[in-house]
C-alpha cells in the first residue's frame, strides 16, 4: 500500500477498493462497485481544475513520457511529501491515473491540496523533529552521566574492598584453608570460665598474634592448613621401635615452635590431667605409673594404636573450646599444635611436601602429651569407673594402659572387651598384638619398670651393666663402647641412675665401681 492509498483511506474514510479495468465485467452481485456519487467542485489554493487531470490514452502517455521535459525535476520520487502538481512528471502520472480509473480529477485535486498544508506545516515538523532530537540528544548525554557516576561508584567500591580486604589481611584471618575455616567468625569466648583457670584471656586471631608476639600475617603463615604445600614447619625423621619398625618424628620449626612453648605454658600446663595419667605429667613419672602396680596378682598391659596421630585437629579444636576459647582462637591453637603426616614429592622439579593422612597431633611438639593427656581424661575417667567397680587399679602412661587386681580374677575377659569398648567410644583403638596378662609366676612389668615385690630395673639391664664395669676393671672404659656411642661414661653413668631411680640397692654396687673406675 502507496502513499497515494493511504490518502485515498483518509479521504474517503475507509479501504479504498481498486476500481474494475475499462470493459471488465463483476463476477458476482457482491462484487458490482456501488454507484459514485459525483463529487463537490471546491476551491482550492492552488486554483486547480479537474480539467487539468483529463484522462490520457496509454499511447500518449508512453510518448510523453520518452520526451527529454521529465528529467532533473528534484522534487520527484521523493516519500516524504506529495509531489507538487506543477511537476510534468506528476501531471503526466495524475493522467494516467485518471484515465486507467484508479482515481478521479476530483480525488486528485483534494491530494495535492493536502500536499500543499503539508508544505506548510513542514518547518513546524521540523522544529519538533530538532526539538525532539535535542531532548533525545540531553537524555543520552544525561545517561552516559548517570552510566559513568554508577561505574566511578562501582570502581570506587572495588577499591574500598580491596582495601578492606588488604586491613583484614594484615589485621584479622578469615580463611585458614579448606575444611577448617569454619569458626574463624565466632569471636566469642567464655571470659568467666578463662579467667577462673586462669587462662589468657583471647578471643579474636589479634589476640593470639600479640599474645605470641608474632604480626597477623605470621601467624597465618604459621597455622595455615594446605593438603599440598612447598614449605613445612616440620623436620621430619624415622626412628627405630623397640618392637620392630620405625616411628616418624616431627621438630616444629624455631618459630612454631616458640608458638607452641607459648601455649604449653601458658595454657596446657595450667590444666589438670587425670589422676590415672602418669605420662608427660609434673612431679610424676614412669616410676609413679608403675608403684600402684607392685605385688599384685595380675597385670594387664593394653596399648593404644597410633595414638598422637588418632587426635586429630577437630578434636583439639573442640577441647580448647570446652576450655572456654572463642572458635576462632580455638581453630588457630588447633591448627597451631596439629600436622598432617607428610611426604616429599618432586613435580615440574619444585619438590612438595603432600599430606598423606588427616591433621592430627605430631610426635615432637612439646603440645602432643598435654593434648593427648586433656583429650583423654573422658578415656582415664570411664576405664578408672570400670576397673574400680571390678576392683582393679588402673594408670595411663601416654599410650600404655595398666590394669591390675591384688587378687586373682576371672574377669580378665570382661575387662578386656570394655576396654575395647570404650576406647572406641573415645576415638581411639587398642592394639590387640601388645596385649599382655601377666600373672605372678612370670616377670610383671610396667612402662619398662619390673613390679613384682618392688619397682626396679630388669635383671637383663642390671646383668648389662655389672659385665661392662666388670670388664672395664680389666680393659677400661672405652674397650666396653661396643655400640659406638658418642659419650659412652654419660651413657653409662645415665643407665645407672635410672637403676638408681627405681631401686636405689639395686645401683648402689653398681656405683661404687663406676666411681673406682673413674679414679683409676
Amino acid at each position: 500500500m502507496g502513499l497515494l492509498d493511504v490518502i485515498r483511506r483518509l479521504l474517503l474514510g475507509g479501504a479504498a477498493k481498486a476500481r474494475p479495468a475499462p470493459g471488465a465485467q463483476p463476477t458476482s452481485a457482491r462484487e458490482t462497485p456501488p454507484a459514485r456519487r459525483p463529487p463537490e467542485r471546491r476551491e482550492t489554493k492552488l486554483q486547480l481544475d479537474a480539467a487539468q487531470f483529463q484522462p490520457l490514452p496509454a499511447d500518449q502517455v508512453r510518448a510523453q513520457a520518452m520526451s527529454s521535459q521529465f528529467t532533473g525535476f528534484f522534487e520527484f520520487g521523493r516519500r516524504d511529501r506529495i509531489p507538487s502538481p506543477i511537476d510534468p512528471r506528476t501531471k503526466l502520472i495524475d493522467q494516467a491515473l485518471v484515465g486507467q480509473g484508479l482515481t478521479t480529477a476530483e480525488e486528485l485535486v483534494r491530494i495535492h491540496e493536502i500536499g500543499q498544508q503539508m508544505d506548510a506545516l513542514r518547518p513546524e515538523m521540523v522544529g519538533a523533529h530538532a526539538v525532539a532530537e535535542r531532548a533525545v540528544q540531553a537524555d543520552r548525554a544525561q545517561r552516559q552521566a548517570i552510566k559513568a557516576q554508577k561505574k566511578a561508584a562501582a570502581e570506587q567500591r572495588k577499591r574500598d574492598h580491596a582495601a578492606r580486604v588488604a586491613a583484614n589481611r594484615k589485621n584479622d584471618i578469615v580463611f585458614l584453608g579448606r575444611g577448617v575455616s569454619k569458626g574463624l567468625a565466632d569471636r566469642r569466648s567464655n571470659v568467666e570460665k578463662l579467667a577462673e583457670r586462669g587462662l589468657p584471656l583471647l578471643a579474636t586471631p589479634a589476640d593470639v598474634a600479640a599474645a605470641l608476639g608474632i604480626d597477623i600475617p605470621r601467624l597465618r603463615w604459621l597455622a595455615y592448613h594446605a593438603e599440598a604445600s612447598t614449605v613445612s614447619h616440620y623436620i621430619q625423621f624415622l626412628v627405630p621401635k623397640k618392637s620392630g619398625g620405625e616411628r616418624t618424628l616431627s621438630a616444629p620449626h624455631k618459630q612454631l615452635a616458640a608458638a607452641q612453648r607459648w601455649i604449653f605454658e601458658n595454657i596446657l600446663n595450667r590444666l589438670p590431667a587425670h589422676e590415672a595419667a602418669h605420662g608427660f605429667v609434673k612431679e610424676r613419672s614412669i616410676l609413679t605409673n608403675a608403684r600402684p602396680h607392685v605385688g599384685m596378682a595380675i597385670v594387664v598391659n593394653c596399648d593404644l594404636t597410633d595414638f598422637f596421630p588418632s587426635i586429630t585437629v577437630h578434636r583439639v579444636i573442640g577441647l580448647f573450646r570446652q576450655i572456654g576459647y572463642s572458635a576462632a582462637v580455638a581453630t588457630i591453637l588447633g591448627l597451631l599444635v596439629t600436622e598432617c603426616p607428610r611426604r616429599k614429592v618432586l613435580y615440574n622439579g619444585k619438590p612438595w611436601h603432600v599430606a598423606t593422612g588427616p591433621r592430627g597431633l605430631p610426635q615432637g611438639a612439646c603440645t602432643s602429651p598435654g593434648i593427648s593427656n586433656l583429650i583423654s581424661r573422658r578415656l582415664d575417667s570411664r576405664l578408672n569407673g570400670i576397673a574400680t567397680k571390678l576392683g582393679w587399679t588402673y594408670t595411663r602412661y601416654a599410650d600404655d594402659l595398666t590394669f591390675s587386681s591384688a587378687q586373682p580374677s576371672d574377669r580378665v575377659g570382661y575387662l578386656l572387651a570394655r576396654v575395647r569398648h570404650i576406647a572406641g567410644d573415645e576415638g581411639f583403638v587398642v592394639n590387640e598384638k601388645k596385649t599382655r596378662v601377666l600373672k605372678q609366676a612370670a616377670r610383671q612389668t610396667v612402662t619398662g619398670v619390673v613390679v613384682n615385690a618392688a619397682p626396679g630395673a630388669s635383671r637383663r639391664v642390671r646383668r648389662q651393666l655389672r659385665a661392662i664395669l666388670h670388664n672395664a676393671s680389666k680393659s677400661g672404659l672405652p674397650a666396653q663402647n661396643r655400640s659406638r656411642r658418642a659419650s659412652f661414661t654419660a651413657w653409662l653413668g645415665g643407665m645407672i641412675g635410672f637403676v638408681a631411680m627405681l631401686n636405689p640397692k639395686q645401683a648402689a654396687g653398681l656405683r661404687s665401681r663406676l666411681r673406682s673406675l673413674a679414679k683409676s
